[in-house]
């Protein structure tokens, strides 16, 4: 049978049992250990080994590759006592959902909430603050990735069991009651996958499955998973039609596309999920450093925009180190072109000499997700600050209404609705040697930067590996009457009821009228919706400008911009002009 007829891990039997397939073609033998019983597994002739066995939910297994080496499934669904733990059946039939198929929106509807589970207390944790967060205006969760990682706190970006929910959160039932609960509030569940590479620590594959990767092929993190393998890429299609058809799942986000090698798997990948995913519609995005605008034209729903991003930092807080750079000369005509044509770097030479990006003109707004933070941005912060500490308030609030208030689709971090101010720290959980090399690869890494040129500078960034880094980062919601009372969140929840009111419908529809520089940091911009036109002039300098928009019903003024157009530092003006 090829492989798009048998599945890997333990995949229930309709005449009963289970089935247990490993992909090891490198291993001349194979067993299963089940609940301490050694049990002889089958050579199929491809690098597959399986046997069928009866057996019940919550039985441990592990498989023993040539008499010796003991691994937990690679495709284990469970995965109890952690990474270093046995493998477990799962109850697939313990659940009983309270709600059919998924949220029931449409992706131009969508205000993404980005978050890591761990942050917030687990999955009933997260669960909790659902009727808040629904009541803010989010409509879309965005979980940071959930994969089986070394440890027990981690970003997720780390996994090494793609299929097996990290039990740290919870358990797996718990993760189907917080989608449910999400889809009860008319909430959209995304989930952060890493098909480009495994973690650090813990991954065996290449002892029993060499041929999972190819050695001509490098990533920033080794050797490129080799997407040629027929086995290799059913691994990862069924990885992703899991968390659609048993979790329910309302879409993915990919991170790091560029890094998967060949590009032809994503087309793959898309097709077998079409083809074979849930009834519900599925959305795909993407991270993708080379700014594919094809890929959008060709299925996949949308991409985070880091461009989006890069230019408004720059704008924002001045800072033009490390990747800033390619936006230090001209961070003002930058946006302005993100926000008519979606790219900014759709081709052109960056600073270190290559090509960047397509043509994305033609693309609707709604194929871009733009935000003014997020995990990485944050993270990758040397003391993982946020925008609340080195930004005035009044410039932030521009920020944040640009983020909510383009036809693009907006994401908005963990906290962020309410001007968090706790950090969101780099944190592992690996044990030695790698905690160590972990700990200097960070503050090696911010070595180039002036601010931390000093070693006693780089000493003083948190250690990734200490509990207290993780703990720091917790991101608990507010009381209910400190949200109250709270001024940021009110202005989030003024911004999205006119995202609400005037764009939604029209999104997948909007065509850009253009964008215009009107000064340094001074942007006016509108775009074509089915029932009238939309336009934002913006201010994030130091000086006034002056915006002439189109007569019509003024939405927001923020900062004193007025109704003729005058914008003083940190406004906007925010105008609808009907058919």
């Amino acid at each position: 049978m090829t492989p798009a007829r048998r599945q890997l891990g333990a995949r229930r039997q309709a005449e009963g049992g289970y089935c247990f397939r490993l992909w090891a073609p490198a291993a001349s033998r194979v067993d299963l250990l089940l609940d301490g019983e050694v049990v002889a597994m089958t050579d199929e002739g491809d690098g597959c080994h399986a046997v069928v066995c009866a057996c019940a939910p919550g039985q441990r297994y592990r498989f023993r590759i040539d008499g010796t080496l003991s691994v937990p499934d690679p495709a284990s669904r469970w995965q109890p006592e952690g990474l270093k733990g046995a493998s477990a059946i799962p109850d697939e039939d313990a659940y009983v959902w309270r709600t059919t198929g998924g949220a029931g929106r449409v992706w131009p509807e969508a205000v993404l909430y980005e978050v890591h589970v761990g942050a917030v207390g687990g999955y009933a944790g997260l669960q909790a603050q659902l009727p808040a967060l629904a009541a803010m205006g989010i409509t879309a969760l965005q979980l940071m990735p959930l994969a089986t990682f070394a440890g027990t706190r981690n970003w997720g970006y780390d996994g090494v069991l793609p299929y097996a929910p990290v039990s740290v959160y919870g358990s797996p039932d718990q993760l189907k009651a917080l989608v449910d609960a999400a889809h009860e509030l008319g909430m959209m569940v995304l989930l952060d996958v890493v098909f480009n590479h495994f973690g650090p620590e813990g991954n065996q594959l290449a002892a029993y499955a060499p041929q999972f990767f190819r050695e001509d092929v490098r990533t920033p993190w080794g050797a490129a998973i080799d997407f040629r393998q027929p086995w290799v890429q059913r691994f990862f299609i069924e990885n992703a039609l899991m968390w659609l058809r048993e979790y329910r799942f309302d879409g993915l986000r990919l991170d790091a596309v560029h890094a998967i090698h060949p590009q032809t798997f994503l087309e793959t990948l898309r097709e077998a999920i079409h083809t074979d995913g849930p009834a519900h519609p599925v959305d795909l995005v993407v991270e993708n450093e080379n700014n594919a605008a094809s890929l959008l034209g060709e299925g996949y729903t949308a991409q985070w925009n880091d461009d989006f991003h890069n230019a408004l930092h720059v704008l924002l807080t001045g800072e033009t180190e490390s990747y800033y750079a390619d936006y230090a000369t001209a961070p003002t005509t930058a946006l302005a072109r993100v926000l008519s044509e979606g790219f900014a770097w759709q081709g052109e030479v960056n600073r270190h000499g290559n090509r960047r990006g397509e043509p994305s003109a033609g693309l609707s707004p709604d194929h871009f997700v733009v935000f003014a933070q997020n995990h990485d941005q944050i993270g990758n912060r040397a003391f993982g600050d946020r925008l609340q500490q080195s930004v005035a308030p009044a410039r932030l609030r521009v920020a944040q209404a640009l983020t909510a208030l383009t036809p693009m689709v907006p994401l908005f971090f963990m906290g962020e609705p309410w001007g968090a101010s706790e950090p969101f720290l780099f944190f592992t959980d690996f044990e030695p040697p790698l905690d160590e090399a972990v700990r200097e690869g960070r503050r090696t890494e911010f070595r180039q930067l002036k601010a931390f040129a000093e070693a006693a500078a780089r000493d003083a960034i948190p250690d990734p590996n200490a509990r207290a880094t993780f703990e720091a980062s917790q991101c608990p919601l507010p009381s209910p009457e400190a949200l109250a009372h709270n001024p940021w969140l009110a202005h989030f929840k003024t911004c999205l009821a006119a995202r609400r009111r005037y764009l939604v419908d029209g999104v997948a529809q909007a065509r850009s009228l253009g964008a215009t520089v009107l000064a340094d940091h001074a942007i006016a911009v509108g775009w074509a919706l089915p029932t009238g036109e939309w336009w934002l002039a913006f201010n994030l300098g130091d000086g006034q400008a002056k915006a002439t928009l189109p007569a019509g019903q003024t939405v927001l003024s923020l900062g004193a911009a007025d109704a003729g157009g005058t914008l003083p530092p940190a406004s906007m003006l925010v105008r609808w002009v009907p058919r």
